[in-house]
């Protein structure tokens, strides 16, 4: 089952359900994460509960997405209650590009990336309920950062790169007790500044302070342990760099369980009714070809896994880098 959020024709906000090529409005749910509050306090699942409520009016969600009336298919009424986090050096082959970026003048010496890396291939799947070796973590920003489906992607004026990453994201509610929900997987664009990542990598954390989008649909329930996809650039209509990405725990260097571990033993990450939207990482990235996205360029990134694909332009923001003042009170 797929879920997705939308506006109705006249307005209205709705939660849209699909199974294969039949998709419906969800009677009653104005909201994803009302949807699975109500499913938590009925003590079921969220595709017991949209099973629950029956089927509303038939909808027609690529008509939908194309007029622009998708939505991401998890928010919060207050932005500052969504998270966006993710986890790098977790794909099998995300390391290569990650060290040519960091690489150091001795040859034979290790890149903290590559360290990194291969303590997660050596630790990031432990058996039984052992807690595994904790990934590389950052932070992209709360819902203002949060981008619709087919909406722009905003690079601002001071940014050396815009580029994409298309990732699997894990889509999650805090319950009222503060037991973290996972809800289900959309496909994200985890989109980045990697020069400026490759200027040091401890700009790391400056390079993730972007925008990001998912969606347009959540897949309810288990990832699947191989994901195939495609990223793709169109400019000026025209495809200018295509490739395939993979994902899955397959494909993996760290189990899902490990990585949600390492973001919910926060305390801080566990606040009752929060929405976290965690990007898994990626091993596939147009710049590691040398390509450099510019204003009007339109990524897209698809799976048969996730339904319908993720479709932004990039927006480039020419004003430069001016000094912010901070005023005294």
């Amino acid at each position: 089952m797929f879920l997705s959020q939308l506006k109705s024709p006249g307005g209205d906000r709705v939660v849209a359900a699909r199974v294969d090529d039949k998709a419906w409005i969800v009677p009653g749910a104005g909201s994803t994460r009302d949807l699975a509050l109500a499913a938590i306090a009925a003590g079921h699942g969220l595709e017991a509960e949209v099973t629950a409520r029956g089927q509303g009016e038939p909808v027609d969600l690529a008509a939908a997405l194309a007029e622009g009336r998708v939505l991401l298919p998890l928010d919060h009424d207050d932005p500052a209650h969504l998270h966006l986090t993710g986890t790098g050096l977790t794909h099998l082959g995300s390391a290569a590009t990650r060290n040519s970026m960091h690489a150091k003048a001795d040859a034979e010496a290790l890149t903290d990336s590559m360290k990194m890396f291969r303590m997660g291939l050596e630790g990031g799947k432990p058996q039984g309920h052992a807690v595994g070796v904790q990934p590389e973590w950052f932070y992209k920003g709360n819902g203002v950062n949060a981008v619709a489906p087919g909406a722009a992607l905003v690079s601002p004026g001071f940014a050396l790169d815009a580029g994409e990453e298309p990732e699997v994201a894990g889509l999650y509610l805090i319950g009222p007790d503060g037991t973290p929900f996972r809800l289900g997987f959309a496909l994200a664009n985890e989109f980045s500044d990697h020069v400026t990542e490759r200027g040091n990598y401890l700009w790391l954390a400056h390079s993730k302070l972007r925008p990001a989008s998912y969606g347009p649909e959540m897949l309810v329930g288990n990832l699947p342990d191989h994901v195939e996809g495609t990223s793709r650039i169109l400019r000026n209509g025209r495809v200018i760099w295509e490739k395939p990405f993979l994902s899955g725990e397959s494909n993996m260097s760290h189990s899902l369980a490990n990585l949600e571990h390492h973001h919910f033993k926060y305390a801080l990450f566990r606040q009752p009714g929060d929405v976290h939207v965690h990007f898994f990482g990626t091993a596939t990235l147009s710049f590691a070809d040398g390509i450099k996205a510019r204003g009007g360029d339109v990524f897209q990134i698809e799976s048969p896994a996730f339904g319908l694909p993720l479709s932004n332009p990039l927006d480039q923001q020419q004003n430069g880098e001016a000094p912010v003042a901070v005023a005294t009170l």
